[in-house]
Order: C-alpha cells, then structure tokens, then sequence
C-alpha cells in the first residue's frame, strides 16, 4: 500500500495509509433494528450515517481505516472499547495510590532492589568460582600419577659409604650413606676450581645422606655410583666424573648433578618430592 501511495503520481495526495492496529473487531456504524417483514424502520430524527455524511468530520490522523482514495470510510478509536488490564496486583503497595508521589518510599524500594542486585552478583561469582574450580581440577594430576610423586626411603637400609639407586617419577634416584672422610673432603674444595660452583652444605640436609637425580648433565646419561676419579659417580659415556656431592669436576657435563626437593619424617626415613 505504501509504495502504491509513492508511485501514484497526483494521486498520492489523496491516497492515505494508517499505521496503527485496529483492534477488536468493527462495531456497526448504523443503529438499526432488523425485523422479520418487507419495512426497515429507521430513526428518521436521525442522521444516517455513511461515507459522505462523514467526509470532513474524520480525523486526519488516528486510527482511520483508509480503502479509497475520496477519503475515510470508517473511523474507530481504540480507547473506547479495548478493556485495559488491571495490575495492581502485581504493583507494590507503595506505588498503588496514583495521588501519592512516589518519592516517598523510594529509598525503601532502591534498598530492596540493591539487595537483590548483590544476591544476584553473590551467586554468580559463586557459581563462576565453582566452574572455574571444577574446570582447573580437571586439568589436574590424576591419582596414579600422585602416587608416584613421593617416594619414601628407609635410610637405614643404606650401609655407611655405599649408595642406593631408587626409581621416582621415571628418573633414578641415588641416596648416598657418605663417611665423615667424604664430608670432610667435600667441604674443603676450593669452589675456585669447580665448573658450577656450588658449596656442598647447600646442597645436603643431613651431611651424612646425599640425595641427587642419577641423570648426567650432559645427555641424560646414568652415571656409575662409587666410581670415577673423585670417588662420587662417573658417566661412562662420554667421561664425565662427579664428586661425593654429585658436583661435576671432569668432562663434558656443563652443571652438577641435579638436587630433589626433600624432607626427613625422621632419623631413618626421608620423603622426596
């Protein structure tokens, strides 16, 4: 209808389209009683209404049904047969009275507003707090590999002087029972000397154990325990040769032999990892 009005050259002056709903259904614009006979019986009195009694008496603007182009041929507004709905039901008690301002419990209404607000933003960081958690220990280690983490070493199974190999986390790990020569020999090297300085009370617990990671510094290799020039370990393989305190002092090993984090429960037992 509306692209009909913008083509229809010097008619579309005439031509009206509405763009508001009619709603309900039409009512009869002539009163009338219809009897069974051969006579309508009309209010002579009255002006009978029709489309040119009514040109120039209908609004230009409203709720106007347009079909023609001479003008209106029914008007009808909505306000006076649409039942608007009543919800005061579901209004507060505050704001019911229409004479009453409601700036008055205004403070009341924004308090219970702001406490819903916080409810609301409570739960939802709860909630995303609890995904996140959820989400992330999903990623977590699982039970065997927990179980493996630690390993626990009775320490008097190892004699004075000889070492131990155990197995932890895939790697070997060498537990060293060291004499009170070796502890006195390795706290006087001069660190002046060593490729990787490092003094070896910080690198034991217990003078007497020492606990390193049987893995060489330069490829991977497992060195020997009790072998090589300096009495500590030695790496077959290309010749590398570390002190009673796993420090390296001869080949091609750039770095010491590598310390795990451990703890002893007591005298006889130690925790790694």
């Amino acid at each position: 209808m509306m692209s009909l009005a913008a083509r229809s050259g010097v008619f579309s002056p005439y031509m009206q389209a509405t763009a508001f709903a009619v709603a309900g259904p039409l009512k009869t614009l002539v009163p009338g009683v219809v009897l069974k006979g051969e006579k309508i019986l009309l209010d002579p009195k009255r002006q009978f209404l029709c489309r040119e009694s009514l040109a120039g008496q209908s609004p230009k603007t409203g709720p106007a049904v347009t079909v023609s182009i001479n003008g209106c041929a029914g008007v009808r507004f909505a306000h006076t047969d649409i039942k608007i709905p009543n919800f005061s039901e579901y209004r507060r008690q505050e704001v019911i009275d229409p004479k009453k301002s409601s700036q008055e419990s205004s403070e009341s209404r924004k308090a219970f507003s702001y406490l819903i607000t916080g409810a609301t933003c409570v739960m939802g960081v709860y909630t995303a707090k609890t995904v996140v958690t959820q989400f992330i220990s999903t990623m977590s280690a699982s039970a065997d590999v927990l179980a493996v983490a630690k390993i626990e070493v009775k320490l008097s199974s190892i004699p004075e002087g000889k070492n131990m190999t155990f197995k932890w986390r895939g790697k070997p790990l060498f537990v060293r029972h060291r004499t009170d020569a070796e502890i006195t020999a390795e706290h006087s090297v001069n660190l002046a000397e060593l490729r990787d300085p490092q003094h070896d009370k910080d690198r034991v617990v217990n003078p007497r154990w020492v606990i390193v990671i049987g893995v060489c510094t330069h490829l991977g290799c497992v060195p020997i325990s009790n072998a090589g020039e300096y009495g500590g370990y030695y790496c077959p393989c290309h010749g590398s040769h570390y002190d009673a305190s796993g420090r390296i002092r001869k080949g091609p090993a750039p770095l010491n032999l590598e310390v795990p984090y451990y703890e002893f429960l007591d005298e006889n037992t130690v925790v790694v990892g």
